[in-house]
């Protein structure tokens, strides 16, 4: 477990509980566990305090990091190829395998009886960049405003791997070329051979399920696809509650294929002639 990790640090992060392993269906495994070694399983690390300044929004939300024991496996066969090089390789080797995903406990999530859950996809040009071509950018800042100041708490699943509902950056870019040309983002998609969505959530599930226990939550979303999925994985969803934010004149074609493709968005909230 995180054996590239000097092992004096591994055990000192073992001891404080901050290393753990969760199954496909977010059980606790032991490290001795034969269900620890199967691709479903999850490692964690964490829980790491991290303050955050986001969208005018000031808190401090406790974050845990999420990596597939396949991923890391892989990780740790060039962890053991560097040592016998003797570390000539570039150490950006370790991390080029692994999507790590992470979840921010924000409040008092764990307490409450239903908590609201966003399960955001990262999105790099939203996110970072600020790009107005979506809506993620907001979408997150939006999520962690209201679970802050709204609701008293909440937990944030960022999943790594889900650039472009799944294609990846460089796909995703060719995309936006392709739609620039006059196709939705659907029909792009399908230009380049790809699938219309083709994100995976049942890490998403596996994380959820572990924090959640028996509880239902609240789910901020918008994708009935997301809301299948996770239910199927065995995650209780009380209540699916609209998520429409950051709507402007860049993004409004780009929503209503979305509508078009079934997502939950009120026709008003990006055509208010609609109203």
């Amino acid at each position: 477990m995180f054996t590239y990790i000097d092992p004096r640090v591994r055990e000192k992060l073992l001891a404080k509980g901050k290393i753990q392993r969760i199954d496909h269906a977010g059980g606790l495994l032991s490290a001795s566990d034969r269900a620890a070694q199967s691709p479903g399983a999850l490692e964690i690390l964490g829980p790491i305090p991290l303050p955050l300044s986001l969208g005018g929004v000031e808190t401090t939300a406790q974050w845990y990091a999420f990596v597939r024991r396949t991923e890391l496996h892989e990780v740790q066969a060039l962890a053991d190829q560097l040592r016998e090089e003797g570390a000539a390789r570039d150490f950006a080797a370790l991390t080029a395998p692994m999507a790590v995903n992470s979840l921010l406990v924000i409040g008092d999530a764990d307490t409450a009886t239903a908590p609201l859950v966003r399960v955001h996809s990262n999105c790099l040009t939203g996110d970072v960049f600020g790009s107005q071509r979506c809506e993620c950018g907001p979408q997150l800042a939006a999520a962690i405003q209201r679970m802050t100041e709204r609701e008293g708490g909440g937990y944030l699943v960022y999943m790594a791997g889900h650039e472009g509902r799944g294609i990846g950056l460089w796909a995703k870019a060719a995309t936006y070329l392709l739609q620039d040309d006059g196709e939705d983002t659907y029909q792009a998609n399908r230009s380049l051979g790809l699938p219309d969505d083709s994100r995976d959530f049942s890490d998403a599930a596996a994380i959820l399920r572990w924090r959640l226990g028996d509880r239902a939550c609240r789910l901020m979303t918008n994708n009935p696809k997301k809301i299948r999925d996770l239910t199927a994985a065995g995650v209780r969803i009380e209540d699916a509650e609209q998520h429409v934010v950051g709507v402007s004149p860049f993004n409004t074609r780009y929503l209503k294929a979305k509508q078009a493709k079934g997502h939950a968005i009120d026709p008003a909230l990006i055509d208010p002639a609609k109203g």
